[in-house]
This record gives C-alpha cells, structure tokens and sequence, in this order.
C-alpha cells in the first residue's frame, strides 16, 4: 500500500490553502497517511481554535473508511445503516469537509479534512486538496 509522502501532503495543503483563501474562508486543514496518522496540518489566521480537532477527525473519518465523510453522514442517521457510528473510534466526524486522498494509480494514499467553514465551504477547499494529489 503506497503512503501520502510529505511533497504530495504540502501540494495538498497548498492547493487547499489556496481554494480557501479564493473564497475568503479561514481554515484548519489536517492530511493524514493511511493509517490515519497526521502527516501534514495548517491552521490559517484566525481560524477558529475548535476547528483543529475536527479538521483532524474528518481526515481520520475519510481514511478510517475511505469515503467522503459527508457520505457517512448520510448513512448514519436515524434508521440508517451506520446510525451512531460517530461514536466509535474515539469520535468521529460524520458531515461534510473529510475526502480520501488518492495517488496516481488510483489507490488511497492518505485524507484530507477541514473545517472553519459551512460544511459546503469546507467540503469545496478539501475537494481542492484532493484534486492536487492526481
């Protein structure tokens, strides 16, 4: 299994600090390996405190079950499938704003997360990072 190295974490980073600051947001942006280790993080001025953790934990989300983390979100609500799955791993974070990362061949190489923004916002900036790993 191929691993995020830390040039395609920083073209991540980058291009998502990018797409964040073209829509006037302020943002926590967390890159994790494939084990959900944190491999890169920026939190840009001024961006809210509370946002570090979970820019980390929709990372983690993404990586833990390599989806978007807004499409986990729509599986655990009440009835669904995975309803309170965002309970278990110490926490997680079932909205939108977490996407895996994958490498040229296809194959999952890491995730991206933020948040400091409406969920749409940070959904926008991660798919930005994620474009930058192809």
């Amino acid at each position: 299994m191929s691993d995020i190295t830390m040039n395609q974490a920083h073209e991540v980073i980058t291009a998502a600090l990018k797409k964040a600051e073209e829509i006037g947001t302020k943002m926590d942006i967390a890159v994790v390996d494939t084990g959900a280790n944190l491999k890169a993080f920026i939190r840009m001025d001024d961006a809210w405190i509370g946002s570090i953790d979970i820019a980390i934990k929709k990372a983690k989300t993404a990586r833990y079950f390599d989806m978007p983390t807004g499409e986990i979100g729509k599986l655990s609500q009440p009835g669904g499938s995975l309803y309170n799955i965002e309970h278990s791993n110490n926490g997680l974070i079932t909205f939108p704003g977490g996407l895996p990362l994958k490498g040229a061949d296809g194959k999952i190489i890491g995730a991206i997360g933020v948040s400091g923004s409406t969920v749409e916002n940070d959904h926008i900036v991660a798919e930005a990072g994620a474009g930058a790993t192809v």
